[in-house]
């Protein structure tokens, strides 16, 4: 199995992560999207859409989206379980993953970022902006989602890592990139802190691959 895969991707991470937590081994492939490497014509031949990650199984067989990957390692490999056993569970733990993956991180992509500076020639603070404003907007709309609901637990839902828990991971970690504290979420500080004690989701963080450039490496920070 291949985990097509650059550093940064935040889709990149929540596919790391599964992988992990299932304990499923894999060889990364590393694809610099600030080298525009995911444009090359055998990336596109892999993946038209010229987006990450991609994983490609024993068979050759190509999947793509994050999301997409991970119902495929959950049903291909069901245990641990990234979904609650019941439909309401499910469906709690499939919108907040979409509430992150479907509404906020599309527009923070880099394509949506060279989209700002190089055709509407937005400068770096007004992009810096842009990029702050629908993080913490995320991080507020969780939080409403998870303070005080009877399911979350250690957790986003109940007391072990689902979909939820990884989309989470990525957001927040994105969101500290941005200079963004976690003081005013509460609930996603904790949920957050318990999930990156995780050896998964703690080695799939984006400053801990092979290919995370050497200034960079470190442990990660939670707060």
């Amino acid at each position: 199995m291949k985990l097509y895969s650059f550093w940064r991707s935040l889709a990149s991470y929540r596919v790391r992560i599964a992988l992990n937590l299932k304990g499923i081994g894999y060889e990364l492939v590393a694809v610099d999207i600030d080298r525009r490497q995911h444009r090359d014509d055998a990336y596109a031949a892999l993946n038209p859409q010229m987006a990450l990650p991609s994983l490609v199984l024993d068979d050759g067989s190509v999947l793509t989206q994050s999301l997409a990957i991970l119902d495929y390692l959950d049903e291909a490999h069901p245990t641990p379980a990234l979904l609650p056993s019941d439909a309401k569970g499910r469906a709690r733990v499939r919108a907040l993953a979409a509430m992150i993956a479907c509404d906020a991180h599309p527009l923070t992509t880099p394509r949506v970022q060279r989209y700002l500076t190089e055709v509407l020639h937005v400068d770096d603070a007004a992009r810096a902006a842009w990029l702050r404003h629908w993080a913490a907007e995320m991080l507020v709309a969780v939080e409403a989602q998870l303070a005080g609901h009877a399911a979350t637990g250690r957790f986003a839902h109940g007391d072990a890592p689902t979909t939820a828990d990884i989309c989470l991971a990525g957001h927040v970690t994105f969101a500290l990139n941005q200079g963004l504290d976690l003081a005013s979420t509460p609930t996603v500080k904790r949920v957050f802190e318990a999930a990156m004690a995780l050896p998964a989701f703690a080695s799939a963080h984006p400053l801990a691959q092979p290919d995370t450039p050497d200034a960079l490496r470190r442990k990660p920070a939670v707060s």
